[in-house]
C-alpha cells in the first residue's frame, strides 16, 4: 500500500484553505444582498416572541405562523415605505410641472439672505458647491433603491425557514457562538435591546417629531406641512442634525417672504420643542430597552447609506452597534481567560 502524500494534519489544513477560498468567494458573490441578511436577522429578533407565543401558547402550526409574521410585517413595515416613495415622486413631480415657482422661491430667498450677508449669489454658490455632495448621495440612495425588491425577497424567504426551525436556529446560533452559554445568552439580549430600541424606539422618535413639526408649520403658516413632516421623520434617524434641515430652510423662506414672526416662531418651535422631544424620549426608551448613543446613530449612517442606500439609515447604526458588543464581549472573555490562567499559576 502506497503512504499517502500528505499526512492527516496536512489535509485538515488544504481544507481549511479551500473553505476560507470558497467561502470568501461566496462573500464577495453576496455583496449585493447583504441587506437581506442583516434584515432577516433584525426582523427575526422583532419578531420572534410573537412566533413563539404564536406556535407554544395558541398552537397555530409552524408555516402557518411564519406566513402570518411575513405578512403583518409587510403592512406594519414595507407598506410605509411604499406610500413614502410614492409622495417623494408625487411631489418631484409637481416640481417638474413648476419650475417657476422654484424659481421664485431660490430668488426671494436669494435677495433676503443677500442683503443679509451682502453676497447677493450666496444661495447660487452653496447650490453649486453642494449639487456634487447631494447627487453623489442621491445616487447612492437610488441605486439602493433598485436593489430593494430583490433584498426584501430574499430576506423574507430566509425568514420563512427561521421561523418554521426557530429552536434549532437558536440552538445552533448558541453552539456555534465563539462564547460560553453565559455570555452567548447576553449577546443575544443585548442584540435583541439594541434591535428594539433602533427599529422601535427611534421610529416612534421619529413619528412623534415629524408629527410636531406638521402641527409647527400649520401654526405657523408654512404649506405642504404633512409632506415635511414625512421627510421630516425619515431624516429624525439621523439625531438633532435631521429636523433643522427641514425647518431651518422653511423659517427661512417664511422671514424672505416677509412673515417675520411666523418665521421666527417656527425656528423656536423647532429648536425648543421638535429637537428636544428627542432627548426626552430617548432617555424613556433607554430605561426600557437598550440605549444608542447619537453619535453611533450619525457615523452609523454615514457608514451605512453607501452600503445599504436608503435602508442604512436604520442598517448602518445597528451594523456599528453590533461590532461594539462584539467587541464587549470579547473584552469580557479575555479578562475571564486571564483570571483562570493567573488561578492555574497559583494552584501550580
Amino acid at each position: 500500500m502506497n503512504n499517502p502524500v500528505f499526512s492527516q494534519k496536512e489535509r485538515n489544513i488544504i481544507i481549511l484553505i479551500i473553505v476560507l477560498v470558497l467561502g470568501g468567494i461566496l462573500l464577495y458573490a453576496m455583496k449585493g444582498i447583504y441587506g437581506a441578511f442583516l434584515g432577516t436577522f433584525v426582523m427575526y429578533a422583532l419578531f420572534r416572541n410573537l412566533n413563539i407565543f404564536l406556535i407554544e401558547k395558541w398552537r397555530w402550526p409552524r408555516p402557518l405562523s411564519s406566513v402570518f409574521i411575513i405578512i403583518l410585517s409587510l403592512f406594519i413595515i414595507v407598506l410605509p415605505f411604499i406610500g413614502i416613495g410614492a409622495m417623494l415622486v408625487n411631489k418631484a413631480m409637481e416640481l417638474k410641472n413648476n419650475p417657476e415657482w422654484v424659481t421664485r422661491l431660490i430668488d426671494a430667498i436669494n435677495n433676503f439672505v443677500g442683503d443679509l450677508l451682502g453676497k447677493p449669489d450666496v444661495i447660487k454658490e452653496q447650490l453649486e458647491s453642494s449639487a456634487a455632495y447631494l447627487g453623489g448621495l442621491l445616487t447612492l440612495v437610488l441605486g439602493g433603491a433598485a436593489n430593494v425588491f430583490l433584498e426584501v425577497s430574499v430576506m423574507y424567504f430566509i425568514l420563512y425557514f427561521l421561523f418554521i426551525n426557530y429552536k434549532g436556529f437558536e440552538n445552533s446560533f448558541v453552539h456555534y457562538m465563539p462564547f460560553d452559554e453565559e455570555n452567548a445568552v447576553a449577546f443575544g439580549e443585548e442584540l435583541k435591546n439594541i434591535t428594539y430600541s433602533n427599529i422601535i424606539g427611534q421610529t416612534f422618535i421619529a413619528i412623534v417629531q415629524g408629527g410636531c413639526l406638521a402641527l409647527g408649520f400649520w401654526i405657523f403658516g408654512a404649506s405642504d406641512g404633512f409632506f415635511w413632516g414625512v421627510i421630516c421623520a425619515i431624516l429624525s434617524f439621523i439625531p438633532l442634525l435631521g429636523p433643522p434641515l427641514i425647518f431651518v430652510p422653511a423659517a427661512v423662506i417664511l422671514i424672505s417672504q416677509g412673515m417675520t414672526w411666523q418665521g421666527v416662531g417656527l425656528l423656536l418651535w423647532g429648536f425648543g420643542l421638535v429637537i428636544n422631544i428627542d432627548n426626552v424620549l430617548r432617555l424613556v426608551i433607554a430605561k426600557k430597552v437598550g440605549d444608542i448613543h447619537p453619535i453611533i446613530t450619525v457615523v452609523g449612517v454615514v457608514i451605512g447609506i453607501p452600503l445599504f442606500g436608503l435602508m442604512g439609515l436604520v442598517y448602518g447604526p445597528l451594523l456599528l452597534s453590533y461590532f461594539l458588543i462584539a467587541v464587549k464581549i470579547y473584552k469580557a472573555n479575555k479578562r475571564l481567560a486571564l483570571k483562570k490562567q493567573m488561578l492555574e499559576e497559583s494552584l501550580e
